[in-house]
């Protein structure tokens, strides 16, 4: 009974591991792909059969893409947008969620829900009226840009950040009264510098999803071709041939634009598992 028992469990953990192994090849492949795409020569990406490893490994690609005047333009446009749309949805974020989170008003509750409702619709369905608006205000693309990006990240921020607040001890806050201080003070001195995990994990998602858009920024910079960010300016790339696609140009443009991402994810992955767990183990 007992080698039965040891036998089952063995084949347990063997299949757990085959069942690990084949996702992390299916989430990895793609990235692989891109790299090894990226070494390799025009002639050998568009042979067949495909080659799974560069026969004569070439840097050419990454040398074109950062000769590039239009890609690095669309770095700067997107490192711009980017930031100021993680900034500024941070900012209301944390104000917003202490106030949803710990202090007491008419209307709280509707007003989350409200929040929640925003999040449900599609960017298809608002890019139309929206353009519209911004094109009738005359304002400039980049602008433009940071303001239609809040529109999808603020709730996201705005509500994990109410979680967040509703966790914290309400006893810190009345003793920070007791000691004389404003609900501006506690906010500022106490209870912010706690939801730090928090405000990094809402902040990488708000950056990466304003650094990975694609819909609003070819709209928006339709007649501003100067303030096109890094994905339109990877779409419209153009070989030296008349219809040529510049497959290894593509796939180097977006290894360079995945490493800050990736750095940032190194740099905050102790803060970012704090925020996801953060209340799951009480006591």
């Amino acid at each position: 009974m007992t080698s039965r028992r040891r036998l089952s469990k063995t084949v347990g953990q063997v299949l757990f591991w085959i069942l690990i192994a084949v996702i992390f090849v299916y989430l990895i492949f793609p990235f692989y792909w891109a790299l090894i795409s990226a070494l390799k020569t025009q002639s050998e990406l568009i042979r067949t059969p495909a080659t799974y490893f560069p026969e004569n490994p070439t840097l050419q690609n990454f040398r074109a893409v950062f000769q590039n005047t239009a890609f690095l333009r669309g770095l700067g446009n997107s490192l711009i947008v980017a930031g100021s749309v993680t900034v500024l949805s941070l900012v209301v974020g944390a104000f917003a969620g202490f106030a949803l989170g710990k202090l007491r008003f008419r209307g709280r509750t509707p007003s989350l829900y409200v929040i929640l409702a925003m999040t449900m619709f599609p960017q298809i369905a608002v890019l139309a009226g929206l353009y519209a608006v911004i094109r009738t205000l005359g304002m400039p693309a980049l602008p433009s840009l940071v303001l239609s990006y809040m529109i999808f990240t603020l709730p996201f921020t705005v509500w994990v950040l109410t979680a967040f607040f509703k966790g914290l001890p309400t006893t810190l806050l009345q003793a920070a009264q007791v000691d004389g201080a404003s609900t501006m003070q506690t906010f500022v001195q106490i209870l912010l510098p706690l939801t730090a995990p928090a405000l990094v994990t809402t902040g990488l998602l708000a950056f990466i999803q304003a650094w990975n858009e694609y819909l609003f920024a070819l709209t928006f910079t339709s007649i501003a071709p100067t303030a096109r960010t890094v994905p339109v300016a990877i779409a419209l790339f153009s070989g030296q041939i008349s219809r040529e696609q510049p497959f290894g140009e593509i796939m180097a443009a977006a290894i360079v634009v995945t490493i800050p991402l990736i750095a940032l994810v190194l740099f905050f992955q102790n803060r970012i598992v704090e925020g996801l767990t953060a209340g799951a183990v009480k006591g």
